[in-house]
């Protein structure tokens, strides 16, 4: 088990997260040569760039958003993302891990908030994904995938918990870290062909959004072709 380990934290670590960066670098790369082309095709090339950025950071941070719109989910989803991101990305293990692989270090958690990020994470996780089964309006929108992510995501965070706090054998902390590292690796993999890809098109939402409302200039005709109602009056 010992050798898989090394194979999954070496060679699969590196090739799953190539995979994950080349992925949402296509994604990326489309949605702008996208927006591009909508923005030489709109009658209206005005962009109102204030409304667009002070949108943009209200989804960034959405304050506003979680005190209105149903107040206890909206926390729990933001607290969850938070931890989501920050606890993979600057965990002490994580980091060294990344050094080891290409070379590349920087800040850590302080091991503290490293522990109730994690707990309060994995809580969440639990929380938001018993609030879909159970809400009738979300469970009626979700997909297959929108239960199976939080419980992919959760198997990193809780088989990392047990191999950084818990006592185990050798044997069972083993077998707990080729699963950490395993889920891990499996969701690089899955990031760009789901809809997980949303993570890299954040920042263009809500140009994207402002574009698809800014028709060429054909479209009146278009439409009304289309409807058969072509000079026909209004």
């Amino acid at each position: 088990m010992e050798s898989w380990l090394e194979f999954a934290k070496g060679p699969l670590f590196r090739l799953t997260f190539a995979i994950m960066l080349l992925g949402l670098i296509r994604i990326f790369m489309l949605d702008i040569w996208g927006i591009y082309k909508a923005y030489q095709k709109a009658g209206d090339k005005n962009m109102p760039w204030k409304l667009v950025l002070s949108r943009g950071l209200e989804w960034f941070f959405p304050v506003n958003r979680v005190a209105r719109n149903r107040p206890f989910y909206s926390t729990f989803s933001t607290l969850f993302h938070i931890g989501l991101l920050v606890v993979p990305i600057f965990l002490y293990a994580h980091v060294k891990q990344w050094e080891k692989s290409i070379g590349i270090s920087w800040i850590t958690l302080p091991f503290d908030w490293a522990y109730w990020l994690t707990i309060s994470t994995i809580v969440f996780a639990i929380a938001l994904l018993m609030g879909r089964m159970f809400n009738k309006s979300s469970s009626f929108l979700s997909r297959k995938q929108d239960y199976l992510w939080p419980i992919l995501l959760l198997i990193p965070f809780i088989t990392g918990f047990v191999c950084a706090h818990l006592n185990v054998n050798p044997t069972y902390y083993q077998f707990f870290m080729l699963m950490h590292v395993l889920s891990g690796n499996l969701i690089f993999i899955l990031i760009p062909f789901t809809k997980i890809a949303h993570c890299v098109l954040m920042p263009l939402s809500q140009v994207v959004c402002t574009i698809a409302w800014k028709f060429p200039p054909e479209t009146d005709e278009a439409v009304c072709s289309t409807l058969n109602k072509k000079g026909a009056a209004v």
